[in-house]
């Protein structure tokens, strides 16, 4: 069954809080993932490095990891928002007509993005970054994750066509993946995972992104759809688990960098409890003081340890 839509999938919907697909095929409702785990819950995240709501969820996802990581796991699957140009839909027809939404999502959501991209090199498929994502998990899963973090920071912040091998294996090499092996496993093994990730989400009936489907092991699932505020994804948990109990974790600048080693204010702000005008002056502050490295684009900043 097939679902017609008119809707561009790079027009996201801050609103609804997702990237939604133009043509939606349902290939079953049973579904069977492949992955496995002794933690209580996972979580099936179906994403896209060039979806700007799955940029918007990264604070909420990265509390949930530390406060919850202890009970779930959570498996990045691939989604395939634009497999190419070869439509007009929702008033977008070409790649500049996408630069000025995404510059307004970027103050939706309060993070960074720079739409200038769209006009300055434009990509033409997310299919390139997605499948080399694949090959980075074939490597190493928790490496992969840290790389899919440094493509979406290339394309949202630095303006990269994360397309062109050049930045998908400078990414690599940051993360310390091995490049020639993940070239080889880009050719060779992960297209065929990356089709199973896209046969995975039609059998789910995914039909935008972020999706993440929430599940214990009786098969009982909850389903986030869109980017949420943070609680609807604590909730999701505290109806499968009642008893999950959140961890604690240190809120000092020192211990958030050395967990996740690049933050946005509102990431910051989410991870603290620290309202967002504090996160920000904080985070200036701990630059002045050559602490830290900010990188500042048209929609916002980032910041780094100062490791020189």
């Amino acid at each position: 069954m097939k679902n017609e839509s008119n809707h561009n999938p790079l027009l996201c919907d801050p609103e609804i809080g997702s990237c939604e697909m133009p043509v939606l095929a349902y290939e079953s409702a049973a579904v069977h993932p492949l992955e496995q785990t002794d933690k209580p819950l996972k979580v099936i995240y179906f994403t896209d490095p060039i979806c700007s709501s799955c940029w918007g969820i990264e604070p909420q996802l990265r509390k949930l990891k530390l406060e919850y990581g202890d009970c779930l796991s959570m498996h990045y699957h691939m989604g395939g928002l634009l497999p190419d140009w070869n439509y007009n839909s929702g008033g977008i027809s070409k790649p500049s007509d996408v630069a000025g939404h995404w510059d307004e999502v970027s103050i939706y959501y309060d993070m960074p993005i720079d739409g200038d991209i769209w006009f300055e090199d434009p990509l033409d498929s997310s299919y390139p970054p997605s499948i080399a994502f694949k090959a980075a998990q074939l490597q190493d899963n928790d490496q992969a994750i840290l790389f899919l973090r440094t493509l979406r920071e290339m394309v949202f912040l630095q303006k990269k066509n994360i397309t062109k091998w050049e930045y998908i294996a400078a990414a690599a090499k940051m993360v310390g993946l091995d490049e020639v092996q993940l070239l080889s496993d880009y050719q060779k093994s992960a297209p065929v995972q990356f089709e199973e990730d896209l046969k995975l989400a039609r059998t789910y009936g995914v039909r935008g992104f972020p999706t993440l489907y929430f599940e214990d092991m009786h098969g009982n699932r909850e389903m986030v759809y869109g980017a949420k505020p943070y609680a609807f994804y604590e909730a999701a948990i505290l109806k499968l688990n009642p008893t999950a109990i959140k961890g604690s974790y240190p809120h000092d600048w020192e211990s958030i960098f050395s967990t996740y080693n690049s933050l946005t204010a509102k990431e910051y702000a989410e991870l603290t409890d620290m309202p967002r005008s504090a996160s920000e002056e904080l985070l200036n502050e701990l630059t002045a003081n050559k602490l830290l490295q900010k990188s500042t684009t048209k929609n916002g900043a980032i910041w780094h340890l100062n490791v020189s």
